[in-house]
């Protein structure tokens, strides 16, 4: 029995490390759909893109360089050097704030005030636009990424109390980039959060939310706004990309983590960035709880689909999340 209650705390920790990372995934759709009232499908493929060009950048390898050999007949993929971690995400940060301007200028600017279909359909051309660029400038084999992150299991040990079974050792493992991942999501909430209710440009963010046309009738600049946005959502996406990447490889299955972030804005509110961290959480410990407790008895493998049962039934008693704010229409 003492041995099931602390390997079911082992399970639950790892859950809320799990859960931080979803969050993470989901902060960049809350940022877009503030900003849009989009669910921006291309999210997940930002991290994607983020990670490669990280990784890229550090390693020294060649954009497009299949195309160059190809093109030059020669066989060169390297510069021949390391670039240090800090300025490969530096160059990175550049990067993705120069692909936000790109968004706006190109797609966006275009769509002012159409429905949120086309909106939403334009992100899921822009998803599989940057998935196929992203695998052209820098290949499509499985890369390593290595920023100096601590990895590895962390060992808590605690002495068993008479409670749980006399003198003895307990041990807790913990993925050492869990924790980090977990005291970053706590910054970039925090920090996002006082952005959006309390800075200038936080303000009208929310107003573009709410109506372009209005906002733009009195002075906000709807082009700013979204570049800003995007840019913001660029550099989260870069985090997720980051932690997801350190942990699996960077591969083009990366991208698939948006699918799991959606469940997570079900629960939080599509509008709520402190949201975004409980539905993360509430998604990682109960899977994994669930798995541990369930599993067994049904064969396993509930992981893949315990989120998604989650959100429906939330989208049946509480529609706009735990967050959200409850829309009423008098008629």
């Amino acid at each position: 029995m003492p041995d099931q209650f602390l390997f079911a705390v082992e399970v639950m920790i790892n859950g809320l490390m799990a859960g931080v990372l979803y969050a993470l995934v989901a902060l960049g759709f809350v940022l877009i759909f503030k900003a849009s009232g989009i669910f921006n499908y291309a999210q997940g493929v930002l991290a994607l893109f983020a990670a490669l060009t990280l990784v890229g950048l550090q390693e020294g390898q060649i954009p497009f360089a299949h195309l160059i050999n190809a093109t030059l007949g020669t066989d060169v993929h390297h510069f021949g050097w390391q670039m240090p971690a800090i300025l490969a995400i530096l160059l990175t940060v550049g990067v993705m704030i120069l692909l936000a301007i790109a968004i706006e200028r190109f797609i966006l600017k275009h769509l002012v005030n159409q429905e949120p279909i086309i909106l939403f359909m334009a992100t899921i051309g822009l998803a599989y636009f940057l998935e196929g660029f992203g695998d052209v400038m820098w290949g499509a084999d499985v890369k390593t990424l290595d920023v100096g992150l601590p990895q590895g299991a962390s060992l808590w040990v605690e002495e068993k109390s008479a409670v749980l079974g006399g003198e003895g050792f307990y041990g807790f493992f913990v993925d050492k980039l869990d924790i980090v991942a977990a005291l970053v999501a706590a910054v970039l909430v925090i920090s996002l959060t006082l952005f959006s209710q309390y800075s200038k440009q936080g303000r009208a963010l929310r107003a573009v939310a709410d109506d372009h046309q209005a906002a733009l009738s009195v002075g906000i600049s709807l082009r700013f706004i979204w570049v800003l946005v995007w840019s913001i959502a660029g550099f989260v996406a870069l985090v997720a990309g980051i932690m997801w990447g350190a942990k699996s490889g960077v591969q083009f299955s990366l991208s698939l983590i948006a699918l799991k972030a959606l469940p997570v804005l079900m629960l939080g509110g599509f509008t709520s960035i402190p949201g975004a961290i409980v539905g993360g959480l509430i998604i990682g410990v109960g899977e994994k709880l669930f798995e541990f407790t369930i599993g067994p008895m049904i064969g396993g493998a509930t992981e893949n689909w315990f989120a998604y049962v989650l959100a429906l039934i939330f989208l049946v008693f509480r529609p706009q999340g735990l967050f959200g704010e409850k829309i009423i229409e008098r008629v």
